[in-house]
């Protein structure tokens, strides 16, 4: 395995193992259905970095970034729920980008594959990865208490938007750690699956978050191990994996004994 092909795997399991954990949020949040959509806000990025001539991943950063204060200005404004504004601000993006995207570069805009990581790329995305990590670590307790009792997190002196922009901004740099190998398409799906498969087998928090970054981790890496086999595209191949333990787990979890 060559230097960059190192590089690419490393990038690819630390992403898996925080869209595990940022998904396992979301889920609590009821924002899981939410990730798919939130991908797709960095199309139009991608799109205006590849007629540019720059790096895909600065383009979709910039859109996915301003998407988050997008979404979360319009819900606080007009109080409309999370994924309504998410799925406004989903098919807009996903009309602009696919008009800005030249045709030669839509299939790795919608499904990744972008070229391997220099070890410049390499350190800026593994300081982002640990950054979503270390905010995560940061805000976990006040973000668990939002979810269990907003009137106690406002006597407490938290702020509810507040804390519903910081996610936002979690979630979106947790999409865009997942676009080199999954692409636009399928990044939201590393954040749904996981989660959903934990969530089949206990309530309690610690748990939950290991076994939905477990899940992620292991998805990414029988995904990759199945592209390099099989010759086939990397992001459909992971997500393949993941959808395939879900269902594995659904079966085992409806006939396990109660």
């Amino acid at each position: 395995m060559s230097l960059e092909s190192s590089y690419a795997l490393v990038l690819a399991l630390f992403a898996a193992l925080t869209a595990g954990l940022v998904g396992g949020f979301a889920l609590m949040r009821r924002m899981s259905l939410a990730g798919d959509a939130v991908s797709h806000i960095a199309l139009p990025g991608l799109g205006l970095a590849f007629l540019l001539k720059i790096n895909p991943l600065l383009g979709a950063a910039a859109t996915l970034i301003l998407g988050a204060v997008l979404i979360w200005r319009i819900q606080t404004r007009t109080g409309l729920d999370p994924q309504t504004v998410v799925g406004v601000v989903f098919s807009a993006s996903l009309a602009l980008g696919a008009l800005l995207t030249p045709n030669e570069d839509l299939v790795e805009a919608l499904f990744g594959g972008f070229r391997m990581p220099s070890a410049l790329e390499f350190a800026a995305a593994a300081i982002l990865t640990l950054a979503i990590l270390a905010a995560l670590r940061h805000w976990k307790d006040k973000l668990i208490l939002t979810l269990f009792s907003a009137d106690l997190a406002s006597a407490t002196g938290l702020s509810s938007s507040r804390l519903d922009l910081v996610f936002a901004l979690i979630f979106a740099m947790t999409v865009l750690v997942g676009l080199r190998f999954l692409g636009a398409l399928l990044a939201g799906a590393l954040i749904i699956i996981p989660a959903a498969v934990a969530r089949q087998w206990t309530s309690r928090l610690s748990p939950f978050l290991a076994i939905s970054a477990l899940v992620s981790v292991a998805s990414v890496g029988g995904g990759i191990a199945l592209a390099a086999q099989s010759h086939v595209t990397q992001g459909p191949a992971v997500v393949t994996v993941a959808s395939a333990a879900f269902i594995v787990s659904f079966f085992l979890h409806r006939h396990s004994p109660r």
